[in-house]
C-alpha cells in the first residue's frame, strides 16, 4: 500500500508591516495569518490611531502659541509654510482657531485653505489628524469644505510637512470676519455661524512684551494666562519659591491663582481686576519674566512654606487636554 505524502499548506504571499492595507475589521488581514484584521495587523494599527501624543506640538515653531490657539483663544490665525512650498493654485495657507459650522478645514474659491484648529479629533495624535487634513484641504476643489475623518495610522505629522524655520505670529481677532472676505455673498448658514460665534467670543489679547501670553475679559474680572514651555515640576517648584515670597503677582490687586495642564505643557492663570487691560500688564510681565528667570535655575529644596505654597499651586490645577 502506497504511502501517503505530507499534506502541506501552500504558503500564502507574505506583507511586511508597512505594505499592509487596511481592511474591515472582520475581513482577513492581508498579512497572510488567517486571522481577523481586528485580531491581527488591525489592533496595532487601532492602538496606533487612539495612543495619546501628550505633546502633539513638540518641534514645532511658537509650540506654547499653538497650545494657546488650541485651548484659550477664541479667534486668532497664523500663516503656515509648507516644507514643500506652496502647490500650485494655492497662494496661502493659514491656521485658524476655529471654521464656520465647525469645518475642519475650508478650500476658499480662491483657491487658498483655511486649517481649523479647535475641532474634535479621532486620533490621539491631534498633529497627525491636523496634517491629514490639511493634506486633503491642498487636494480639494476650491469652494469646498473638507469634513472630518479618521486620520490613517502612521500618517504624516504637522511636524513632517510645515517648514521647521518659519516663524509662527499668531494674530488675535475681535472676532470671526476673517471668515468671510465677501460678507455680502455668504451663505445663511456661515453668517448665522458668524453671528453666534461672535457672540461667544471673549476678548481676548495677546502681550507683545513677553512670549505666548494672552489676556482676557470675563463680565466678573480679567484675567492672564500665560502658556510657558519649561518642564512642569520646575515650573511649579519656581512658581512656589515667587509666591512664597510674596513675588508672583502682577501688581496690586492681581494674583496667581493656578494652572492649567494643556498638550504637555503648564499654563499658569492671573486673577485680575476688571479695570486693568492688556496694556497695564505688560510690564508686570516682563518684570515677572525676570524674576522667574532665576527661580527656574534654583535647584535648591523647596522650605515649608514654598512646599506649601506649591501644594496649593497643584491643587488648583486643571488638566484641559
Amino acid at each position: 500500500m502506497a504511502k501517503k505524502r505530507p499534506q502541506t499548506k501552500a504558503k500564502r504571499p507574505q506583507i511586511t508591516d508597512g505594505q499592509i492595507p487596511v481592511v474591515g475589521a472582520r475581513e482577513p488581514c492581508p498579512c497572510g495569518s488567517g486571522r481577523r484584521y481586528k485580531a491581527c495587523h488591525g489592533r496595532a494599527a487601532a492602538h496606533a490611531v487612539t495612543e495619546l501624543v501628550h505633546r502633539p506640538f513638540e518641534g514645532l515653531p511658537g509650540e506654547c502659541d499653538w497650545v494657546a490657539l488650541r485651548e484659550l483663544v477664541p479667534a486668532a490665525t497664523a500663516g503656515l509654510t509648507l516644507k514643500d512650498g506652496l502647490p500650485e493654485g494655492v497662494p496661502s495657507v493659514t491656521l485658524a482657531t476655529v471654521l464656520p459650522m465647525a469645518w475642519p478645514a475650508l478650500r476658499r474659491d480662491d483657491g487658498s485653505v483655511l486649517l481649523g484648529l479647535q475641532n474634535d479629533t479621532s486620533s490621539g495624535d491631534i498633529s497627525r489628524d491636523l496634517a491629514d487634513t490639511l493634506q486633503r484641504a491642498l487636494a480639494a476643489d476650491p469652494g469646498t469644505p473638507v469634513q472630518a475623518r479618521r486620520a490613517p495610522a502612521g500618517g504624516p505629522r504637522l511636524q513632517d510637512l510645515l517648514a521647521p524655520e518659519a516663524a509662527f505670529e499668531p494674530v488675535v481677532h475681535s472676532g470671526f470676519e476673517f471668515w468671510v472676505p465677501d460678507p455680502e455673498n455668504a451663505t445663511p448658514d456661515v453668517t448665522a455661524s458668524l453671528e453666534r460665534a461672535n457672540a461667544a467670543a471673549i476678548p481676548t489679547v495677546k502681550l507683545s512684551g513677553v512670549d505666548s501670553a494672552y489676556w482676557c475679559e470675563t463680565p466678573e474680572k480679567n484675567h492672564l494666562r500665560w502658556v510657558m514651555p519649561y518642564p512642569e515640576e520646575q515650573l511649579l517648584d519656581a512658581l512656589a519659591r515667587l509666591h512664597a515670597a510674596g513675588r508672583s503677582s502682577l501688581g496690586e490687586g492681581t494674583r496667581l491663582v493656578g494652572s492649567f495642564r494643556a498638550h504637555g505643557l503648564t499654563v499658569p492663570v492671573w486673577d485680575l481686576p476688571s479695570g486693568v487691560g492688556a496694556e497695564d500688564v505688560e510690564k508686570p510681565a516682563a518684570e515677572f519674566a525676570e524674576r522667574l528667570a532665576p527661580a527656574l535655575d534654583t535647584d535648591a529644596p523647596l522650605t515649608p512654606d514654598e512646599r506649601r505654597a506649591r501644594g496649593g499651586l497643584t491643587n488648583r490645577q486643571v488638566t484641559l487636554s
